[in-house]
């Protein structure tokens, strides 16, 4: 279990390294924060670069929501499956190339099951391609102070080049809740119901234990179990990030843990933004692949659900569920909103595996048509 280091208002005005004390080698990122104010709580390797995994769906929540206030789609509007979203491997939905749902729809079902499929059709269709997304991503974040963060893709699947921080995490949650609260109910979901499949929340927060009202987890190898979750008591709201943890038991013990005594202290005067960069080899990223993916890893290696909250020879305090789970029904079709402006009045290409035709350089080739190669287009 990660020991977290505390920031206390007692000790402001010293450095940061004898706020801090020591840091051990093996230490994982870790914060924990006051969501409206702002007020840093715990910190730990604050600024350690790390992978996000799956966290990247935040960000990708974040960018079309900008988006959607920017009148470039609604949540109506349809959200194609293309063969190359259609192709990454799980956590996905498994729908086939060409079919359409409603970005409402596709958020609850990243926010739940984080379905890499549904994540990467999101940014073609608000992006208009993968890499247009993935450059607004990181305006966005370089416009939030988001200074050490970089995307590469809508759905976190693992790239050496997209990283982030727990502070820059911070950052983007309180984007999240402070500048859309309308969207809060995505990421409380406590389970979808998608034809005849029941697929609960991968956080087990969630519907669990009390306040608990969002956000998100996310894992590959090489970041571990990683967990944003987010609590409200008496109208205070606080956030737990933990990256790195080597199961999905543990990353949700240890914010539980977070949450519960962060709701009975206060936070220190630093702030989120405020906080000031520390920690030896921060921009180099940690690899927790030999940790939770090789042969001596005690857990499985999946950012699936979990039930009991603990290993079975350990104390949960992630109550567990004695009433019905609350199921949002999302489904295909119904997307009657516009398309998206990104697309340009075009459709995405589903590639059916049958080379498209090139066109005859001296015509204006039509929307989706293979570029002549090898070929300069005839002059008028």
């Amino acid at each position: 279990m990660m020991k977290i280091r505390f920031v206390r208002s007692m000790l402001l005005g010293l450095t940061v390294a004898t706020v801090l004390g020591a840091v051990p080698a093996s230490a994982n990122p870790a914060m924990l924060f006051d969501v409206n104010s702002g007020a840093v709580i715990e910190h730990q390797d604050a600024f350690k670069r790390w992978h996000p995994a799956s966290l990247t769906k935040l960000m990708t929540a974040y960018t079309t929501f900008r988006a959607v206030q920017a009148g470039e789609l609604a949540l109506n509007s349809p959200i194609k499956i293309s063969k190359k979203a259609a192709a990454f491997p799980p956590a996905k939905m498994g729908y086939k190339p060409g079919s359409v749902l409603t970005l409402d729809n596709a958020l609850k079902i990243i926010m739940v099951k984080s379905a890499n499929d549904v994540a990467a059709a999101i940014g073609e269709n608000v992006g208009g391609t993968p890499e247009a997304f993935a450059a607004r991503m990181n305006a966005e974040a370089q416009r939030l102070g988001m200074a050490g963060s970089h995307w590469v893709n809508a759905n976190g699947l693992h790239d050496p080049e997209q990283y982030t921080t727990a502070r820059d995490l911070a950052i983007l949650v309180r984007a999240i809740r402070l500048e859309y609260p309308e969207y809060a109910a995505y990421f409380d979901i406590e389970g979808i119901i998608a034809g005849k499949a029941k697929l609960k929340n991968f956080n087990p927060l969630v519907g669990r234990f009390p306040g608990t009202d969002g956000m998100k987890t996310g894992f590959v190898c090489e970041s571990g179990f990683n967990l944003i979750a987010t609590a409200t008591r008496d109208g205070r709201t606080l956030a737990a990030i933990v990256l790195g943890a080597d199961s999905p038991d543990n990353r949700a013990e240890e914010a539980a843990k977070m949450l519960q005594t962060g709701f009975v202290r206060n936070g220190a005067s630093v702030s989120v933004t405020g906080l000031a960069p520390y920690g030896d080899n921060r921009d180099v990223a940690t690899s927790m692949r030999e940790e939770v993916c090789s042969p001596k890893a005690k857990h499985a290696a999946s950012d699936g659900p979990t039930e009991a909250g603990a290993a079975p020879d350990k104390v949960s305090i992630i109550p567990e569920m004695t009433r019905q789970r609350n199921w949002v029904t999302v489904s295909l079709g119904g997307a009657t909103g516009p398309m998206p402006k990104a697309l340009g009045g075009r459709d995405i290409v589903v590639e059916t595996g049958v080379p498209l035709p090139t066109w005859r350089p001296d015509r204006p080739a039509p929307i989706g048509a293979a570029p002549v190669a090898g070929k300069v287009q005839a002059r008028s």
